[in-house]
């Protein structure tokens, strides 16, 4: 390879269309940094193509599920080794390690990033508990092994306040804040009452709560945009099949790259984010919250403390625990819809003056940049 590569991002779990991974890499490259990409999913879902942006594909494709622990610890070895950049930057638990030893026998430098609290989040995940355990315990083990040597990279990037390690030797907090040139802005609302979630749809983050709120706002439409878990799919085909079998009103539309997911934006009314009180998102802020605010979105979310804090000092939205309470929200805002309005305009004002994503990334740039000299 004759092209110097300053970063090479490692994740082997998240796919190409992860929406953190293309924040992340369009800040390096404004920087004018080069970067080279290692992660499972499929090229047109990468970011903008870019001078000085690799996408590499592995010689052999294994047909396992991506998401599964076997496919993961075999990628996050295989593109380590593989990768050339000055800076590895392992955005993946399982590949941390490894990347640390690489780094350290060929002296280069180490970045890791933990996008929330594994830890935490694991416990919400009921394939932890297969097999005895057994596969819990091994992610749990690893996750603590990677903590350990996140304390002792060159940089340590998390996504949030509360996102351990809190003692690694070099730590930035990079939150998930609006790209803007990521986004579509919601603009008139259509003339039909639609809401829109992006994300992850398991329970855990409100999938059967919304699907709830489906049945009783008969006279809104739902847009889901992003990947159905396993576990939950058979639960949305069946309620599909005796709600909407055509998908005229609820639509989902699976796992896109971020730029294609937000275009659902344009014409909506309300974004949703009904997540439930679990370890993993007490103290978490989704970055969908920011994001619907940003486009121009009322939200709907469930009371969790940094949600009810944000909304309340943005007055951008409601809070309701139930889902009758936010299908009753819903219909009221249908009713009052100068009421939405207010509500979209000060969330959007309230997002231009005080998320100040330019600078937030231009400062993790910098301290990436600092590490290929």
């Amino acid at each position: 390879m004759s092209q110097k590569i300053d970063i090479s991002i490692i994740s082997s779990g998240a796919s190409l269309a992860d929406a953190r991974l293309h924040r992340l890499t369009r800040a390096l490259l404004r920087a004018g940094l080069s970067v080279e990409i290692f992660a499972p999913g499929e090229i047109k879902d990468a970011p903008s193509p870019d001078s000085k942006l690799f996408i590499r594909r592995p010689f052999f494709r294994a047909h396992w599920k991506a998401s599964s622990l076997g496919p993961r610890y075999f990628r996050s070895r295989y593109f380590v080794f593989r990768s050339k950049g000055r800076v590895i930057y392992a955005i993946s638990p399982e590949a941390i390690a490894p990347s640390f030893a690489i780094a350290k026998l060929i002296r280069r430098k180490l970045a890791v990033d933990f996008f929330e609290d594994y830890l935490r989040l694991l416990n919400d995940r009921a394939w932890t508990k297969s097999y005895f355990g057994i596969v819990g315990w091994i992610a749990k083990s690893d996750t603590k092994s990677a903590l350990w040597f996140a304390r002792r990279a060159d940089l340590t990037t998390v996504a949030d306040v509360q996102v351990p390690p809190f003692d690694a030797r070099n730590r930035l907090v990079v939150r998930n804040l609006p790209d803007a040139s990521l986004l579509t802005l919601s603009g008139e609302r259509s003339s039909t009452p639609k809401a829109i979630y992006i994300g992850d749809l398991r329970k855990s983050r409100g999938l059967h709560d919304m699907l709830r709120v489906a049945e009783l706002a008969t006279d809104w439409d739902f847009d889901f945009v992003g990947g159905v878990a396993s576990s939950d799919q058979e639960l949305v085909d069946q309620w599909l099949r005796s709600h909407d079998p055509n998908q005229t009103r609820v639509r989902f539309h699976g796992r896109l790259a971020p730029q294609e997911s937000w275009k659902f934006a344009a014409g909506a009314w309300v974004g949703l984010s009904l997540l439930e009180s679990t370890p993993a998102f007490i103290e978490a802020v989704p970055s969908k919250l920011y994001e619907y605010m940003a486009v121009g979105l009322a939200t709907i979310s469930t009371p969790l403390p940094r949600c009810v804090e944000l909304i309340s000092a943005s007055n951008s939205g409601a809070i309701e625990s139930t889902p009758e309470g936010v299908a009753e929200r819903l219909k009221s805002w249908q009713v009052n819809s100068e009421e939405l309005d207010r509500l979209r305009s000060q969330g959007a004002k309230w997002a231009s003056e005080n998320l100040d994503s330019e600078r937030e990334y231009a400062i993790f740039a910098a301290e990436m940049a600092k590490l290929t000299r």
